[in-house]
């Protein structure tokens, strides 16, 4: 099986995938942000029965608070992550939510203990930005490692290119599906999300090494052998490796997807589309653009778009 003569195929799927979301993230509102990133109310309360998480779920869609997260503590105290709620006015006759809500509950059961607090958007701010600047710091040092690690082999800076260019390419994917979800179903971007994306690039890298390390042996005891050909034998030996460990992990998170708690959901979902971009990337990007660009496919197709200048004519 010649896997790196489908490159082209491989190129064109990501495009399809890849065009939608960028398209999707640059129409606002990019991605539909949960209350960690905009700011909104917390509630603590405790029942003096057991109580279940769904049927607080359930009375709180029913008052428009479908965006809710909930915990559970110890016991029968549940923490509940909420948007703003709505200050009442006596002298308007306004209840505020607080009251609604509180009432709505005690139909569950008797609370002993509620407390409402509001929270605001600022520490999540800094979360993104921290999580921005650790995946630019650990990109570059990716880039450093792979070029060095592979040093052996020519043109090992394309190795860690080709890394990043695929790392890249998953968190991309990830994000425009969460930002078309986020349109279409209102699908939230949490703090569960932000710990999903790198636990994501994590593995993206590391399945992406897995390849090209096997490249690199390649390519070591074959020295005179054209690229594309130790490139089309390391995958068709590292594919079984890649396949079972990633269909693994695919079932355990399907199987916590279906029977985990809410709370989790964001993370679970971004470990999904992660894993099979992950390991798509691996095999049908990364490496194959080490052909393509050994190839001159890459200068050609710049030089297409006007992004590098063309070469005179001799």
């Amino acid at each position: 099986m010649n896997i790196v003569n489908k490159r082209r195929w491989f190129y064109l799927l990501s495009t399809i995938i890849l065009v939608p979301s960028i398209i999707s993230l640059i129409i606002p509102p990019s991605l539909f942000l949960g209350i960690e990133f905009t700011g909104g109310s917390t509630i603590s309360v405790k029942f003096d029965e057991p109580v279940r998480e769904g049927n607080i779920r359930n009375t709180l869609n029913r008052l428009n608070h479908s965006e809710a997260i909930i915990q559970s503590s110890s016991g029968n105290e549940f923490f509940i992550r909420i948007s703003r709620l709505r200050e009442g006015s006596p002298e308007q006759g306004i209840v505020s939510e607080r009251e609604v809500i509180q009432e709505a509950l005690e139909v569950i059961a008797p609370i002993s203990r509620l407390d409402v607090a509001s929270v605001s958007g600022v520490v999540a701010s800094d979360t993104i930005r921290n999580a921005f600047i650790a995946l630019v710091v650990a990109s570059i040092a990716i880039l450093f490692y792979i070029t060095w690690a592979f040093r052996q082999v020519p043109n090992s800076f394309r190795y860690g290119v080709a890394a990043i260019f695929a790392l890249v390419h998953d968190v991309l994917i990830v994000l425009g599906i969460f930002s078309i979800l986020g349109k279409l179903i209102h699908l939230e971007v949490n703090a569960m999300f932000i710990t999903g994306l790198l636990t994501i690039i994590g593995y993206s890298v590391n399945d992406t090494i897995v390849v090209f390390d096997r490249i690199r042996e390649n390519v070591s005891l074959l020295p005179a052998e054209r690229l594309e050909r130790n490139v089309n034998t390391s995958l068709l030996q590292t594919l079984g490796r890649s396949m079972n460990t990633s269909l693994t992990l695919l079932v355990t998170v399907l199987a916590l997807l279906l029977l985990g708690g809410e709370s989790i959901r964001n993370f679970l979902l971004v470990l999904l589309i992660g894993l099979v971009s992950g390991t798509y990337s691996s095999i049908c990007i990364a490496s194959q653009l080490l052909v393509s660009w050994e190839l001159g496919e890459i200068g050609r197709t710049m030089r297409k778009m006007r992004l590098l200048p063309t070469k005179a004519k001799s």
